[in-house]
């Protein structure tokens, strides 16, 4: 549903917690982690800082992602700019070394314990003594939430973290975390080709004054249009393991594309920019951090924000795009069994 109350334009920053910054942030995973691979470290900075030089003011990071580097990349790259962005970062998923062979294997985790030793991590690769919004980055269900956010609402009153966010959760999760302590944002995958917050989230957010920051907007390139072949996929990119991507999925998905090309068209926009102003027209309480290992990729993602897109073409979009007519899970087997977000109906 589209929001009617939108600005005009994207360009009005939005509220995150006690602060307000641009609509579209930046996602520093795939900078070093997940898509194939990662950027050389003196090109990721340099990305980063353009970013900022650009005006991104709010930074997603993790200490999933790329086990540290990508908060030691950020660290580096904004070292002297802290009061210029507004900053994210995750804990409760990292790298363990289980059998002692240096090899560092990706686990969950929400124990006090750990969310505590990771966010110590987290500040000293950032570089800063405070992280405005810091997410439980999957639940761990065999640690009840409220203890998890519990131990995030005791760093918050050290002024360790500002807000406390939580990913890849359901409605139910997010009433027992905010019963326990406010929660400022949930970070789940959301985009004209997943449209699962619409099941729930998108009201249940807006209703309890909770920002959605929708991750993945572009679909993992699918809504840049640019994505064209999966087939050369790097060995490591983490999309060779999802449905939606498999060769004769993607190959379907495909041919949702020209109907949306076509409206973006008319829009006098790319079909990326069409993709990201369609998130934002969610709500004004819906924010977007699309990642890119590019600069001009980077530049085309935030001149989105000079759109004004009439609501009736945003709703034409919705309506070319329908969640039944993807082809292909979100994830496979193993991945679904560690996210708590609304499914639709097979």
């Amino acid at each position: 549903m589209t929001d009617s109350s939108q600005p005009s334009s994207l360009s009005s920053p939005r509220p995150l917690g006690r602060a307000r910054v641009q609509a579209i942030g930046l996602g520093c995973m795939n900078v070093c982690h997940a898509y194939g691979a990662a950027l050389p470290d003196e090109q990721a900075r340099a990305l980063i800082r353009q970013a900022l030089d650009l005006g991104v003011d709010h930074f997603d990071t993790a200490t999933l992602y790329g086990f540290g580097a990508s908060e030691t990349l950020v660290g580096q790259a904004l070292r002297g700019e802290r009061q210029r962005f507004f900053l994210a970062s995750k804990c409760g998923m990292g790298g363990v070394d289980v059998e002692g062979s240096g090899r560092l294997v990706r686990v969950i985790d929400g124990r006090p314990a750990t969310l505590r030793a990771q966010c110590e991590a987290s500040l000293r690769r950032l570089q800063t003594d405070h992280i405005d919004l810091y997410y439980l980055h999957r639940h761990d269900p065999r640690v009840p939430i409220a203890e998890s956010v519990g131990e995030l609402a005791r760093l918050q009153a050290e002024g360790k973290i500002g807000g406390i966010g939580l990913s890849e959760v359901s409605v139910a999760l997010l009433r027992q975390a905010h019963a326990e302590a406010p929660i400022t944002a949930i970070q789940n995958e959301f985009s004209l080709w997943t449209r699962n917050p619409e099941i729930a989230l998108l009201d249940a957010t807006r209703e309890l004054g909770v920002a959605l920051v929708a991750f993945s907007p572009l679909g993992r390139g699918f809504l840049t249009g640019r994505l064209r072949q999966v087939d050369d996929l790097a060995a490591g990119d983490i999309r060779r393991h999802m449905p939606r991507f498999a060769p004769d999925a993607y190959a379907a998905n495909l041919r949702l594309l020209p109907a949306l090309q076509a409206l973006a068209d008319e829009a006098g926009c790319s079909l990326a920019q069409l993709a990201l102003a369609w998130v934002l027209a969610q709500g004004t309480h819906v924010h977007a951090i699309p990642g890119t290992q590019r600069a001009e990729h980077l530049r085309e993602n935030q001149a989105a924000l000079g759109l004004t897109i009439p609501p009736g073409l945003i709703a034409r979009a919705s309506a070319a795009l329908r969640h039944e007519q993807v082809v292909g899970a979100r994830y496979n087997a193993q991945g679904t069994s560690e996210v708590f977000s609304e499914e639709f109906a097979s």
